[in-house]
């Protein structure tokens, strides 16, 4: 496994596997959203954000989590040696978007002039986290299928499941350990 995609619901772990992962395996992070957001939260352009992921992803090794199926599932999924899809209850990942929207810690995964806020558009974003699922995934699941469907997936539900996943791999070897 050296390019991993990581797909799930906004507040699902993807972010904190992806660094997990890419501790573990010693592979660089790629966070879809600091690609795409501008500071002050505004979209970047569709070919500047394509651009920066067909960039992102050119090395033989990634992890990259987020979904923007329809805009890069194309560059992405043909390279992927494994999709992770974290099944995390719509319940924890409200819980855990909340949370983190309070949170005082920086966020890594946010590009850079974009800070949490509570307004019409969080409201907006906790509906889209509440009905994901039912709304939003199944056509994620049908790009995925059609974009790369010879790419293995693991489906992980929960700490326990997402702990034993991570424990089962290798450790990788860095020049300094050896």
């Amino acid at each position: 496994m050296q390019r991993i995609v990581i797909l799930g619901n906004a507040g699902s772990g993807k972010s904190t596997l992806a660094r997990a992962l890419g501790a573990r395996l010693g592979l660089p992070v790629v966070h879809l959203d600091t690609l795409f957001w501008e500071p002050g939260w505004v979209e970047a352009d569709a070919e500047v954000f394509r651009e920066r992921v067909r960039h992102a992803v050119a090395p033989d090794a990634w992890v990259c989590e987020g979904n923007y199926a329809r805009r890069t599932f194309d560059l992405r999924l043909p390279r992927a040696d494994l999709v992770i899809w974290l099944d995390t209850p719509r319940w924890t990942c409200l819980r855990r978007v909340i949370a983190r929207s309070f949170s005082k810690r920086p966020r890594t995964d946010l590009a850079a002039g974009c800070q949490e806020q509570h307004n019409r558009a969080f409201l907006t974003f906790l509906k889209y986290v509440w009905h994901y699922d039912n709304a939003n995934r199944p056509g994620i699941e049908a790009m995925r299928l059609a974009k790369g469907p010879q790419v293995p997936v693991v489906h992980l539900r929960g700490n326990r499941q997402v702990a034993a996943f991570l424990n089962g791999l290798p450790v990788a070897v860095t020049p300094a350990a050896c």
